[in-house]
């Protein structure tokens, strides 16, 4: 699949720890990337929108550039920021204004400058007097007039995005961004994710590895589909059980992760099909339809599967009884390493995002309650039996729809369920959080005697 999308595309390239991420957070106006003290922080690329003198573009923040072995982490990270710039309309190309310029800057600049894309060299961390003298030095580099900015303190940003701007290829037609699916991938720790979102993309988008937890931020990349609709997949970083995220930075790429889930509208949840269901997927499971999104369930590494009918049987088994809330929920097994069930993971997707934008009308809604009551009748509560009168769908994404009738909040749980599970069959729909409220108040149809 080709990506996709009218925007200019500006990537932000540089040696470890020159504040690329500070920048990018900068620039889009948000804290998007993880930032910390640590070198190395960024592994993936991470896109965002940034709006910069009227003219709207995709921001890429990169890995830093270093030499490795290709086999390597650091050389996978090298070679995803090699991709990122092969596709760059501007490349901005960070250094360390405390520091100077470097071997390594002069290194990487004769790089860049054979990859024949525009280049923008931003000297960062140039606060106060620093900035004169070291865009100065970074005239060495040779790649034309540097631009001096403190992104933590914001000194420069202003004509950094003018010259940006002025750089940035004529505007194009923007999309329609709600035309955009917005799609999550979450899991625990090595359960494959990147490896399956590179599959989707039909490329090495994502550092991969054996190595748990390769991916520390939430990383967003738009895409088209085989019919031509835009998503916006965004791979996260692996979700552990709270008493085992222990430093900082983990904490950070764990907030990061919930953040991306509660943006999305619809969630892959990719569970490691050679270890089955973990209580840990389960819990994300859970959080999923706390938040009210649909969810898929990619079971990944199916190729590694030895008896893949017992490992189903016992997965259907597990849902069922774990997580009666979604019941019906979507299973697709595949490979992100050999493609193998990948091709029907989208149209899952696209039919749980058509099952969570569910909308049904109030006189079906009100036969089929009138059906579900004369087949299990409202119970008793406190001796007196609950009046339950009227149904209407109030919103879709999830289906939320409200009863009203004489004490209806007082309808107790076991008949909540029975008549969640009666609207799931009879509307067809499967997987997706359904809301149901009762009113016992304003009811339209009782009498206010």
């Amino acid at each position: 699949m080709e990506q996709t999308g009218p925007l200019p595309v500006v990537v932000i390239a540089g040696r470890p720890n020159v504040g690329k991420s500070t920048l990018f957070n900068k620039l889009v106006g948000r804290r998007a990337a993880i930032v910390a003290d640590t070198p190395g922080v960024t592994r993936d690329r991470k896109d965002g929108e940034a709006m910069l003198r009227g003219r709207l573009v995709r921001l890429v923040d990169t890995a830093g550039l270093e030499e490795s072995a290709p086999d390597t982490i650091y050389g996978r990270m090298r070679a995803s920021s090699e991709s990122a710039v092969s596709g760059a309309d501007l490349v901005l190309f960070a250094v360390d204004g405390r520091t100077g310029i470097t071997p390594a800057d002069h290194h990487f600049a004769d790089w860049l400058r054979r990859q024949g894309r525009p280049i923008l060299v931003v000297v960062n961390k140039a606060e106060g007097r620093l900035a004169g003298q070291t865009a100065l030095e970074a005239y060495e580099l040779g790649l034309g007039e540097p631009i001096a900015v403190s992104a933590e303190h914001g000194e420069g940003i202003a004509q950094l995005m003018a010259e940006i701007a002025d750089r940035l290829p004529p505007a194009l037609e923007d999309q329609d961004p709600t035309a955009i699916l917005k799609l999550a991938i979450v899991g625990r720790p090595n359960a494959g994710k990147s490896t399956l979102l590179n599959r989707l993309l039909g490329e090495e988008r994502m550092i991969t590895g054996p190595e748990p937890g390769l991916t520390r931020d939430a990383v967003a990349v738009r895409f088209a589909d085989s019919e031509g609709n835009l998503v916006e997949l965004v791979d996260t970083a692996g979700m552990r059980k709270r008493a085992r995220v222990e430093d900082d930075l983990e904490k950070l790429s764990v907030g990061s992760s919930i953040n991306a889930l509660k943006m999305a509208e619809v969630v892959v949840l990719a569970v490691d099909a050679t270890e089955g269901l973990h209580e840990q997927d389960l819990q994300i499971a859970r959080l999923i339809e706390r938040e009210g999104r649909a969810c898929v369930l990619a079971l990944t590494k199916w190729d590694a599967v030895a008896d893949r009918e017992k490992a189903r049987r016992g997965i259907s088994d597990r849902l069922e009884t774990s997580l009666a809330q979604m019941k019906g929920i979507p299973v697709v097994p595949l490979s992100g390493l050999t493609g193998v069930g990948v091709a029907q993971l989208l149209p899952t997707v696209r039919r749980a995002h058509e099952i969570w934008n569910s909308r049904v009308g109030t006189g079906a809604l009100n036969r089929w309650f009138e059906d579900a009551l004369e087949k299990h009748q409202a119970p008793l509560v406190s001796g007196r039996r609950l009046k339950l009168r009227y149904i209407t769908q109030a919103k879709a994404r999830p289906p939320t729809f409200i009863i009203f009738g004489t004490r209806a909040e007082q309808t107790p749980e076991d008949y909540r369920r029975y008549l969640v599970n009666q609207l799931r069959t009879e509307f067809d729909l499967p997987g997706t959080p359904v809301r149901l409220q009762f009113r016992g108040s304003d009811n339209p149809y009782d009498d206010k005697s």
